[in-house]
């Protein structure tokens, strides 16, 4: 009797681990996502026990350019197919070329694929990745031409009483050459940090792609934190692995545009820049073009050229109890700054975007000047993929002498 209770044991523990071989094959045997010939995209995942798997995506839409579900954020899930092995899947109508990204839902868990190992970070949410057609002209995708280099660099900020940490961007040749470059400082939005123009924005191949085509000056692109109460985005500086937050302390209150000056003086001392107004831009996308537009009106002399994406124009916190003197006199201040003529004011937002507000009172305050700013209105809403279209415009338009 023994000996064949344990001739069962054995012999379970041997259906146990085939079992268990022919599901790791059925699931190391998974690709996903896969982009197709046609621009669809094959998404996969191997679940034999979920009841229900769905995907949800900014790619869902995206073929609908008519659509009031364009815009990033209306993502409504999909229910993924189910087939007699137990693998889901989801093959996508045809694509605009483009940066995409995606989550699975599992019997209501929202996951990442566990076959795609591109991720990004959003805020405190994490994506999967997929690049389709290598993005729009193609700009997205790292090609074959000189590359520039990305560091991450540590700065003194006395404003802000902290060291604090930005990307910054040398182009292809800034190493073995003895040339000055022209400087774009690139801000992020609300709850973003140093790292979300290079990881969300594709910041870094659009800028190499544009400059070897020779559509835009070799330029070092400086992308700062614009949390000014942080030191670097979360898990990165010395406050260890802290959950990440769309809104920090002191966020739009006059802060981070007073200790902005800081980051000038650090760049200029360690980079070979050109430190003239004609050689500085500044731009930002929501709170960045927020920053951006506050700290032009408040240093009329700095930049020529502004680049305003989607900005959250009238979004002002207080410090404290009172408001900031960044943004008192602002009529003045417009009137200050127009005179000073600055060679190219660039301002874009989605049609469905919710700072259109924000955007009109910003065109109103330069209309009353009369000053004759860029203005570009898009498909779409708040999202990362406007902001990305708006960035390959502006580069190409800035430090044309």
């Amino acid at each position: 009797m023994k000996r064949f209770i344990l001739f069962f044991a054995c012999l379970t523990s041997i259906s146990l681990v085939a079992a268990q071989e022919v599901l790791n094959w059925k699931d190391n045997e998974i690709v996903s996502p896969i982009v197709n010939a046609d621009n669809t995209l094959t998404i996969s995942l191997f679940a034999p026990d979920a009841k229900k798997v769905e995907l949800t995506g900014n790619f869902l839409y995206a073929g609908k350019d008519t659509s009031d579900k364009y815009a990033d954020g209306d993502w409504s899930p999909q229910l993924m197919n189910k087939d007699e092995t137990g693998r889901w899947t989801l093959t996508t109508a045809p694509l605009k070329p483009e940066f995409y990204s995606y989550n699975l839902i599992v019997d209501g868990v929202k996951i990442t694929d566990p076959k795609n190992i591109y991720t990004v970070r959003d805020i405190g949410n994490t994506y999967s990745v997929a690049l389709v057609g290598g993005g729009v002209d193609g700009l997205y995708a790292v090609k074959n031409v000189p590359h520039g280099t990305v560091r991450k660099v540590w700065y003194d900020s006395p404003t802000a009483g902290i060291k604090r940490r930005m990307t910054v961007y040398t182009p292809a040749g800034y190493e073995t050459s003895n040339r000055r470059y022209p400087v774009l400082y690139l801000l992020h939005g609300m709850g973003g940090d140093e790292n979300a123009w290079e990881e969300l924005g594709r910041a870094t191949q659009i800028l190499d792609n544009l400059i070897a085509e020779g559509k835009a000056e070799p330029m070092v692109v400086v992308m700062p934190n614009g949390n000014i109460s942080q030191e670097a985005a979360p898990g990165e500086g010395s406050s260890g692995l802290v959950t990440a937050a769309l809104r920090y302390p002191k966020t739009m209150d006059g802060n981070f545009e007073k200790a902005f000056p800081d980051i000038i003086q650090f760049v200029e001392k360690a980079y070979r820049v050109k430190k003239d107004k004609a050689n500085r831009a500044v731009a930002g996308l929501s709170m960045g073009g927020f920053h951006s537009i506050y700290i032009a009106l408040n240093n009329p002399d700095a930049f020529d050229y502004i680049g305003l994406f989607s900005a959250a124009f009238s979004q002002m916190s207080k410090d404290g109890d009172r408001l900031s003197p960044i943004y008192q006199n602002i009529d003045e201040k417009f009137k200050t700054l127009c005179k000073k003529s600055p060679k190219l004011i660039w301002i874009g937002i989605g049609k469905d975007d919710f700072l259109s507000q924000d955007d009109e009172k910003l065109r109103a305050a330069l209309d009353k000047e009369s000053y004759k700013y860029v203005y570009l209105k898009t498909k779409g809403g708040h999202t990362w993929r406007n902001w990305r279209e708006y960035l390959t415009i502006f580069a190409q338009k800035i430090f044309k002498h």
